[in-house]
């Protein structure tokens, strides 16, 4: 039987972290049972740089099961980094690995299903909420947004899915050889070409503490993924500008056809207003393409995505 790892990444997740724990190693020891996976499958908690009592917490479970192992950054280095930083180390032993968020608003149950598609040779089981009734209005028609934006650009998202997934050791291989600093996990996915299927859950609201993705983090993660991924950003710009010359062109017609006619009006209103319209587009330009030259930059760099300062457990 094969091995199966559970990668939970946690930032300051002291309020929850027992009670998902054991909620997880119920669901590996009912897995277990069914003779789906080795007894050796695990739980892998990466401490994406808490402040908190949650590297006391993993610590202290792994005290109590050795089933229960942990990485611990040096700093918070981000929820991506932290999902690949677990997924690298898993992938040594284990033949299938399972993300999920550690406050398990993802079903946990909905892993057992999951296996099941993967036994039958299925390499990338995505987890996908079948309803956003615990999010607000708000929240529920800007994630619609980002995903018929990101997909119109070009990005292939499987919608309602976050980061609740089953992946193969092949699958996971493939996907750690993509070794950008800018990474959007979710896009780079549904890119690598395996058999995928998916299972629909119902998305809880959390045990307890709060949510690590407020609106700005929501936005800065949405044009992190937008601009990761497509360059329709620049060639947004590119239209802007042809639009502004055309319309320069269309006033210099105007202009002559005016003075000809000896209709001419002085005055500035109109000239201060093309003026701060121009000059409000250029830095809007300026700004989304120095953005794409400091993404280069960062690649070119070559730095750690992340830094481990202690591990504890296999």
């Amino acid at each position: 039987m094969e091995k199966l790892t559970i990668v939970v990444p946690a930032f300051n997740e002291e309020e929850v972290l027992p009670s998902t724990i054991k909620r997880l190693l119920q669901v590996e020891n009912d897995l277990i049972k069914d003779l789906l996976f080795d007894q050796k499958s695990d739980i892998l908690i990466v401490d994406d740089g808490s402040t908190d009592k949650t590297w006391d917490i993993i610590k202290t479970e792994h005290q109590n099961n050795d089933r229960v192992a942990g990485i611990k950054f040096s700093r918070n280095f981000g929820h991506q980094n932290a999902l690949i930083a677990g997924m690298q180390t898993a992938v040594k032993t284990a033949a299938v690995i399972v993300t999920i968020d550690a406050d398990l608003q993802d079903d946990p149950t909905a892993i057992a299903k999951m296996a099941a598609k993967f036994a039958n040779g299925t390499d990338i089981v995505y987890g996908v909420r079948n309803n956003r009734a615990t999010d607000t209005w708000f929240k529920r028609n800007t994630a619609l947004m980002f995903y018929k934006t990101l997909n119109l650009l070009g990005v292939k998202l499987i919608q309602n899915h976050a980061d609740f997934r089953l992946m193969s050791k092949r699958a996971i291989q493939t996907l750690l050889q993509y070794k950008e600093r800018n990474l959007f996990i979710r896009g780079i996915i549904p890119m690598l070409g395996f058999k995928t299927d998916k299972v629909y859950y119902k998305r809880t609201p959390r045990l307890a503490g709060e949510s690590k993705y407020p609106l700005k983090k929501m936005i800065a993660f949405a044009w992190d993924g937008l601009t990761s991924f497509s360059i329709a950003p620049v060639r947004a710009i590119l239209l802007l500008g042809v639009l502004a010359s055309s319309l320069g062109v269309i006033a210099l017609f105007y202009s002559v056809i005016t003075k000809w006619l000896g209709l001419t009006v002085h005055g500035w209103s109109s000239l201060m207003i093309s003026i701060w319209i121009l000059g409000g587009l250029q830095m809007f330009s300026l700004g989304i393409i120095g953005e794409y030259i400091g993404k280069l930059t960062t690649e070119s760099k070559q730095r750690p995505r992340f830094t481990i300062e202690t591990t504890i457990g296999e």
